[in-house]
C-alpha cells in the first residue's frame, strides 16, 4: 500500500527547489517551516489513509452513466467531501474568495500525494483549481462574486472544454459556436469530447469553461472566445436555478483512470429549457479566449507533470516492497538460507535505483517549476519577468519529462513483478494504465517539445536558458570541490551532460535564427529529454550536497552517483540526435507514404 513520502517531499521542496530560502527571507509572508511541515504531514496522512485505499475501488468499478447521470465509484463522493472539509481545494486560492493563498509549491506537493493515492480521483480537483485561476484572473466582478467562493470551497467543481471530434491540438478549427443575446449573455451550441469530470455526483453544480466561436469572429485561434457555462444557472441570491441546456451524452471506455468520468458534452440541443442554447457568460474579451484558457492550461500542465511524479513514486514503492518479499534463485554473494529476495540480484537493484532516480529527478524539476511560479507572483519588475521566464522554460520540461518517467517507471515496476505484474490483482498494471494518458493530454509531449524549442529557448534572446545553464554548472562545480565522500565520478558526468546541453541549445538557437525550423523541430523531443536528464543529475547532486540533518545524506549521494554514472551517458546520444538527426529524418519520411 502506498505511503506518502512526506520527509522526502519536504526535503526536496526546502533544500533542492528553494522553499527554505524563500520562507526564511519572508518571500511567502508569515509562512513558517513548521506550518509547511504540518500541511505536508496532514496531506500525506489523507493521501495514505483515505485516498489510496479507494484507488483500487475506483479502478475496478469506474464511473458509470445511468439515465443521464454519472455515478462515481463507491465511497468517492464521501471521500471528496472529506477532502473539501479539510480545506484542500482552496490551498492556493485567493483569500478574498475563501482560499488560503499559500505558495504553489505546497499545492503541487500535496497534489503529488493525492495523485499517488488515486490519479483518477485527484483529476477532478485539479481541473477545478485551474478553473478558479482562470476566472479569478480574467472573469468579470459579477462572475467572480457569483461563482468563485463556491468553487474555492469545493461546493462546485470546474471543467475545461476544449477538444472536439475534429479539433484536438489544433483549436483553430473548433466549431462550437456562441450567439450574442440582448441581455449580455451568450447561447452556446456544440459538442465537446474528452471532458474530464464533465458530469458527476460530487457537487450540485459544475462550472464549465467552454471555448467557442462567435459568428463574426476571425478565422483560426484569433477568433476563439471563452465562456463560463454552469450546469445550473445561479439565482440572484446565490441559490441554484434552472438546469442549463447541456448534458453528458456518453462516457469514454479508457485504458486507465477508470474512476475519472471522461465525457462527451452536448451544448444547446434543447433538452433543457424552452429555448435552445446553453446560457454562457463571457470570460475576458471576445475573440481572446485562448489567452484566458492558457492561464488554466499552464496550471494544468504542471499538475499533469505531478501526476507523472505521483505514479512513479507509487510504482516504485510497490516494486521495492515486492522485490524485498519475492524470493528467486541465489544472488551473487547471498549467504542466507534458501533463495534470495530478488532485490539482491544486481539487475533488479539496477532497475529499482533507476526508478528511484527518475522519480526523484522528476519531483525536483516539477517543484523547481512551482518555485519559479511562486517567485514570479512574489516579485516585481525585472525580477518578476525573470521568474516568469524561468517558469515558462521549466513548464514543458516538467510536464514531459515527469510524465514520460511515470510511464517508464510504471513499466519497470511491472518488470520487477515479473509475470505477476501482468496480473491485475497485484495492482502494478494499474499504474501503467493510469500513467499512459499523462504524456498525451494537456498538450502532448511532442507539443511540449515544440513549445520548449520555438518559444521558450528564445526568451530574452536566449538569455534565460543560458543563465539557467550557468546555474547548473555552479552545482556541478560545487560537487567537484566538495569534500563529501561517495560522489565518485558525479562531477565529471554532470559537466559532460551540461556540455551536451549547451551544444544542443546553441545548435537549436542557431537553426531557429537561420529559419531552419524543420531541422530544429526534428530534434525537439530529444532535446527535451536531454534537458530533463541533465536537470535530474544536477538536482540529485544538489540534494546530495545539502545536509538536512536527517541522516539521509549518504543515501542521497549514493543515488546521485548512480544516476550520474548510469543514466547521464544518454545525453551524448541525445545531443547527437538533435544536431545530426534532421537529415536522415527528412530522407526517410517518404517511406511513410
Amino acid at each position: 500500500m502506498y505511503k506518502a513520502p512526506v520527509d522526502e517531499i519536504a526535503f526536496t521542496l526546502k533544500h533542492v527547489a528553494g522553499m527554505a530560502e524563500a520562507v526564511n527571507t519572508g518571500t511567502f509572508g508569515e509562512l513558517s517551516e513548521d506550518l509547511v511541515d504540518a500541511i505536508l504531514s496532514e496531506a500525506g496522512r489523507f493521501a495514505t489513509e483515505e485516498v489510496a485505499p479507494l484507488g483500487e475501488v475506483g479502478d475496478r468499478q469506474g464511473s458509470r452513466l445511468v439515465d443521464g447521470a454519472v455515478k462515481t465509484p463507491e465511497g468517492w463522493r464521501d471521500l471528496y467531501h472529506s477532502w473539501i472539509q479539510g480545506g484542500w481545494n482552496g490551498l492556493t486560492a485567493p483569500e478574498a474568495f475563501g482560499g488560503q493563498d499559500l505558495p504553489h509549491m505546497l499545492h503541487v506537493a500535496a497534489m503529488e500525494m493525492w495523485n499517488s493515492g488515486s490519479m483518477a480521483f485527484a483529476l477532478g480537483p485539479t481541473l477545478t483549481m485551474g478553473a478558479i485561476e482562470a476566472v479569478e484572473k480574467h472573469g468579470s466582478d459579477t462572475l467572480k462574486a457569483t461563482f468563485l467562493s463556491k468553487m474555492v470551497s469545493g461546493e462546485w467543481m470546474g471543467t475545461m472544454n476544449l477538444t472536439e471530434p475534429h479539433a484536438g491540438s489544433d483549436l483553430g478549427v473548433l466549431k462550437t459556436r456562441a450567439e450574442r443575446r440582448a441581455d449580455g449573455t451568450y447561447r452556446i451550441f456544440g459538442q465537446k469530447i474528452f471532458i474530464t469530470w464533465g458530469e458527476h455526483d460530487f457537487t450540485d453544480n459544475i462550472v464549465h469553461l467552454v471555448l467557442a466561436r462567435l459568428p463574426d469572429a476571425p478565422a483560426g485561434t484569433k477568433g476563439i472566445s471563452l465562456f463560463l457555462v454552469p450546469k445550473f444557472l445561479v439565482n440572484a441570491d446565490g441559490s441554484l436555478g434552472a438546469r442549463n441546456d447541456l448534458f453528458c451524452h456518453s462516457l469514454e471506455h479508457k485504458l486507465g483512470i477508470h474512476g475519472s468520468p471522461t465525457c462527451t458534452m452536448i451544448y444547446g440541443d434543447g433538452r433543457f429549457g424552452d429555448e435552445k442554447g446553453a446560457i454562457g457568460y463571457l470570460v475576458g474579451e471576445e475573440n481572446r479566449g485562448l489567452a484566458c484558457m492558457f492561464t488554466m492550461m499552464n496550471n494544468a500542465r504542471l499538475a499533469v507533470g505531478m501526476q507523472g511524479v505521483a505514479i512513479a513514486e507509487a510504482a516504485t514503492q510497490k516494486a521495492i516492497a515486492y522485490a524485498r518479499e519475492r524470493t528467486q534463485g541465489r544472488a551473487p554473494g547471498w549467504n542466507g538460507a534458501g533463495m534470495s529476495p530478488i532485490i539482491e540480484h544486481p539487475d533488479v537493484a539496477r532497475t529499482l535505483l533507476t526508478m528511484k532516480a527518475l522519480t526523484q529527478g522528476s519531483r525536483a524539476i516539477a517543484y523547481a517549476c512551482a518555485h519559479a511560479v511562486d517567485m514570479a507572483h512574489a516579485s516585481q519588475g525585472e525580477e518578476a519577468r525573470h521568474w516568469q521566464e524561468r517558469s515558462s522554460l521549466l513548464t514543458p520540461i516538467a510536464k514531459s519529462f515527469a510524465t514520460d518517467a511515470g510511464v517508464d517507471v510504471a513499466s519497470m515496476g511491472i518488470q520487477v513483478h515479473g509475470g505477476m505484474g501482468f496480473i491485475e490483482e497485484t495492482g502494478a498494471a494499474r499504474y501503467l494504465r493510469d500513467a499512459r494518458i499523462a504524456p498525451i493530454y494537456e498538450g502532448t509531449n511532442g507539443i511540449q517539445a515544440i513549445d520548449l524549442v520555438t518559444r521558450k529557448l528564445p526568451l530574452s534572446d536566449g538569455g534565460q536558458v543560458h543563465g539557467f545553464i550557468g546555474e547548473l554548472r555552479e552545482v556541478a562545480q560545487a560537487v567537484a570541490v566538495s569534500n563529501r565522500q561517495g560522489f565518485g565520478e558525479t562531477a565529471a558526468r554532470l559537466e559532460a551532460s551540461i556540455t551536451d546541453l549547451v551544444e544542443a541549445t546553441e545548435w537549436l538557437l542557431a537553426a531557429l535564427a537561420a529559419g531552419r525550423l524543420a531541422e530544429a523541430l526534428a530534434g525537439a523531443t530529444a532535446y527535451q529529454r536531454l534537458f530533463g536528464l541533465a536537470l535530474t543529475g544536477v538536482y540529485l547532486a544538489k540534494g546530495g550536497l545539502a545536509d538536512a540533518g536527517d541522516g539521509k545524506q549518504e543515501a542521497r549521494i549514493a543515488l546521485c552517483r548512480f544516476a550520474a554514472e548510469n543514466l547521464l551517458a544518454e545525453t551524448a546520444a541525445l545531443k547527437d540526435r538533435v544536431v545530426t538527426g534532421a537529415e536522415s529524418l527528412a530522407a526517410a519520411r517518404g517511406i511513410l507514404d
